[in-house]
């Protein structure tokens, strides 16, 4: 093969490159939680899915340790060839106690829990509609089935039922949805969804990544929080964020699993979570459980978080109509012309969303911050439409911790 077959690598690289878009790892040291140390730099930590802070608890810890120490470093196999063991179905079995479902499978990820149940439910015969806001693994997922996908306006239901009028020439039909957007933090209007699935006799897929451990009264995400518990759709999540290890699942009814484990190609032909994240991710759901002052304690920061904002930054929440991404900030107390700067259209999340101009004024901003000892990287093209710093908060978060992230952001001039 000729040299030169390789060479759009580099000039692809260097249009990267120029758009502000080039990303590299940071190497953080030490546990994860509320602070870290970075470039020999200790940070407070507002880049972190670990809403509990139970990734750097003692508990999971040992609970992993004990389990390497019985059962070794690795599944060794797939689960319907050497992999499988108790302990796997143990987690299962907690998690459909936990979401009340009939019954859940557990993946290696929550980015294959994704790709592999789209891909089982629906082919080239069928008809997706995918929220446009939807994480990478919905999309890819959609994809990878082969069914035909159309994309509704964000949490726009009356643009939904017009793509679904049209549905007629297809077989069967799968809505998907984030319930937490995990760039904006909005929550999807889950029981309006569930009536719109119910009339036009679809299949409603929610992928609970980011509402796992952190909405609903047992912490059981936001099929509980919207009391759609028991309701007929598919949940899907990750044991990633809130549950502090790694692995994904899918929860559901009986049938709906056992279908599953026979056509879920990123189930079937993967070696089996390791023991470690599943004794892990097992003690983090029996904690959620037991332990609901974990949450409150995250719910009460973000209410210090909103405090804050609203008596040293008043205009927060203001942001330009022409902004590519104003209509997810239409419902806004108050509206403003003077920049891009804003933040959360709402209040119903952890993640906090303060919108910039393009990526160079998101990196020039993240790097002010990193400065002040906060670390909230921006987020750019093509992770999200439009550049931003994220900011999510940690149940471990301190008062002084918020307290010095509001300085810092003033001081940027947010």
């Amino acid at each position: 093969m000729p040299a030169d077959a390789y060479a759009w690598i580099d000039n692809s690289l260097a249009t990267i490159h120029r758009a502000e878009w080039y990303r590299s790892v940071q190497t953080i040291h030490g546990r994860p939680g509320a602070t870290i140390l970075l470039e020999g730099r200790e940070l407070v930590n507002f880049a972190s899915n670990d809403y509990l802070g139970l990734a750097g608890d003692e508990r999971l810890i040992q609970a992993a340790i004990s389990a390497v120490k019985e059962l070794g470093t690795g599944s060794s196999g797939s689960r319907l060839l050497s992999g499988h063991r108790q302990l796997h179905r143990d987690l299962e079995l907690a998690i459909a106690s936990f979401k009340q479902t009939e019954d859940a499978i557990v993946f290696s990820s929550g980015y294959l829990a994704n790709l592999g149940a789209i891909a089982s439910l629906v082919n080239k015969r069928d008809l997706i509609l995918s929220d446009r806001y939807n994480h990478s693994s919905l999309k890819n997922g959609a994809i990878l089935s082969g069914a035909t996908v159309l994309e509704y306006n964000h949490c726009d239901l009356k643009d939904l039922r017009t793509k679904l009028e049209e549905r007629t020439r297809y077989r069967r039909c799968l809505i998907l949805t984030d319930t937490v957007f995990s760039m904006d933090g909005d929550l999807c209007p889950l029981p309006e969804l569930l009536a719109i699935a119910e009339e036009f006799s679809c299949m409603l897929l929610v992928d609970e990544a980011h509402a796992t451990g952190v909405f609903g009264e047992n912490g059981a995400g936001c099929v509980e929080h919207f009391g759609c518990t028991g309701k007929p759709l598919i949940q899907v999540g990750t044991l990633s964020k809130a549950l502090g290890s790694l692995g994904g699942y899918v929860a559901g009814s009986s049938s709906l699993i056992d279908f599953l484990r026979n056509r879920a190609p990123s189930w079937i032909y993967t070696t089996g979570l390791t023991p470690a994240d599943t004794a892990a991710a097992l003690k983090a759901v029996n904690i959620v459980r037991a332990e609901p002052h974990l949450r409150h304690k995250l719910w009460e920061n973000v209410e210090s978080l909103k405090t804050l904002l609203d008596r040293q930054i008043p205009n927060w929440k203001s942001t330009d109509k022409n902004h590519p991404d104003w209509n997810l900030h239409r419902n806004l107390e108050s509206e403003s012309k003077e920049n891009y700067q804003s933040a959360i259209t709402h209040s119903y999340s952890p993640i906090f969303c303060f919108l910039l101009k393009d990526a160079a004024q998101a990196l020039a901003v993240g790097k002010q911050l990193k400065e002040q000892g906060i670390f909230a990287p921006a987020i750019r093209p093509p992770t999200v439409n439009s550049s931003r710093i994220r900011v999510s908060l940690m149940a471990t978060h301190k008062s002084v911790h918020i307290e010095k992230l509001v300085e810092a952001l003033r001081v940027s001039h947010f």
